[in-house]
């Protein structure tokens, strides 16, 4: 394949033990993975090592007994992510918190002041919150519907941005012998009165370099959609073959310009798990000491997250999945509409339908060679801007940096040395306008 003229953009999802319900169980896993900072110090400078845009912590704020390991026992991102910044130098700091169960002055001083203490490298994937017995743990009485969440975090990502450009970029003289430490007339209230919320202003830190943290998000229904073409910088997406990826990308960006915005604008990173072995017999047998790990009734459980916790251990397994009508709606709406279309179009039993949730075939398997050919398909051909990589076999960041950058470096699909140190920078992306300052400048 011919080398693209732009380059592809890579993340790393630090994920603890795992994402698999089971890969905690591996000989090569280090079991109290999740909460060893250790660890995530060699991670973060490995990905960093190879060059990578971002790492990325995930989050929820909703557990019990069927959660698997990770969820169980994790740090909270903002905490992980300050400390992260100390000991790496390029490398993005992305992480997830929710506009459901937070408030936008306390969220914009958070990220604004990890965008600051890592010389502009944050961003906020911001979610609305998928599982429902998360308002258990908020006090609050019902979880909002789907719809309503994404109106909620509409307003929020207002609040923040507006907060975010409290002081134009020269506010501070810090004038010693005039006694000035900020110009009065650069710092502004926000003064905001909206349907959910209500927040005087300012906030009470300035700035980064790249202007403000670089939105992400995640979103798949028509909502999710619309809400990440109009409002994000960067997209995490899923799709089990190219064609379906091609189709994402079209619609996404389509969607971007029809808000006004550029192509550009908005980045999309599919979530792939790579799986790398010296030969293809080596990669496979790793998925499969991974895969052969997971019990059917670890499977059930984790299928059952994705639709509100459900007790699947009461259908037969092996008869067509079980029609559940619009369970799982007000939770991960686009995924649990894919598993349910996906079972009756191919008449899977549960125990498929399960298994295939808890153990996904990774199409980027293989070789060195294999993975970063099926890569650079994807984004030559349309489907990605960069990929997210989870680790679906113990040491699998590792592996790729080690096996398959080079390749991608080689290739001119990837860069050698970093462009920025910032996270705007490494992306591509222009760096925000103070709204005030653009303001004055147009008068």
């Amino acid at each position: 394949m011919g080398k693209s003229r732009k380059q592809l953009k890579l993340g790393a999802l630090l994920h603890g033990v795992g994402g698999n319900p089971a890969m905690w169980r591996h000989p090569d896993t280090q079991p109290d993975a999740s909460v060893n900072f250790g660890l995530y110090k060699q991670w973060v400078q490995k990905a960093e090592e190879g060059k990578l845009d971002l790492i990325f912590i995930a989050d929820g704020l909703y557990i019990n007994e069927k959660s698997i390991p990770h969820f169980q026992n994790r740090f909270e991102p903002i905490s992980l992510l300050s400390a992260l910044a100390s000991v790496s130098s390029h490398i993005g700091l992305v992480g997830t918190l929710s506009t459901s169960y937070s408030e936008p002055f306390t969220v914009a001083r958070q990220f604004g002041s990890l965008d600051v203490l890592s010389g502009g490298r944050a961003g906020w994937n911001v979610v609305t919150s998928p599982l429902e017995g998360s308002a258990l743990n908020y006090g609050k009485k019902e979880h909002p519907e789907h719809d309503l969440r994404y109106r909620i975090a509409t307003e929020y990502l207002e609040v923040t941005r507006g907060l975010w450009d409290s002081w134009e970029d020269d506010a501070f003289v810090r004038d010693k012998e005039s006694g000035v430490f900020f110009d009065p007339e650069k710092v502004h209230p926000l003064n905001h009165e909206g349907e959910f919320f209500s927040v005087k202003g300012p906030l009470n830190i300035a700035r980064s370099k790249q202007g403000r943290p670089v939105i992400f998000q995640a979103g798949m229904s028509e909502v999710g959609k619309n809400y990440a073409a109009k409002e994000a910088d960067a997209i995490f997406t899923g799709h089990e073959n190219v064609e379906d990826g091609i189709a994402f990308y079209q619609d996404v960006k389509a969607r971007a310009a029809s808000f006004g915005r550029s192509a550009d604008e908005v980045l999309i990173f599919p979530g792939i798990g790579p799986i790398i072995g010296a030969t293809e017999e080596e990669a496979e047998r790793k998925y499969q000491e991974v895969a052969n790990l997971i019990t059917i009734e670890t499977a059930l459980n984790y299928l059952g997250r994705f639709f509100e916790h459900h007790d699947f251990a009461q259908y037969p397994l092996d008869e067509p999945f079980p029609e559940l009508g619009d369970l799982g709606r007000n939770s991960f709406q686009s995924g649990t509409d894919k598993i349910k279309r996906d079972a009756k179009e191919r008449n899977l039993t549960l125990r498929q339908v399960a298994i295939q949730a808890a153990t996904p075939r990774s199409r980027f398997i293989g070789t060195p060679e294999k993975v970063a050919d099926v890569i650079e398909e994807w984004f030559v051909r349309g489907a990605a801007d960069g990929f997210m990589l989870a680790e679906a076999v113990p040491n699998g960041l590792n592996d790729f940096v080690d096996h398959v950058v080079p390749i991608l470096q080689q290739r001119g699909l990837f860069r050698t040395e970093y462009e920025s140190d910032t996270l705007r920078g490494n992306l591509g992306l222009a760096i925000p306008a103070n709204r005030h300052s653009l303001a004055k400048a147009s008068i």
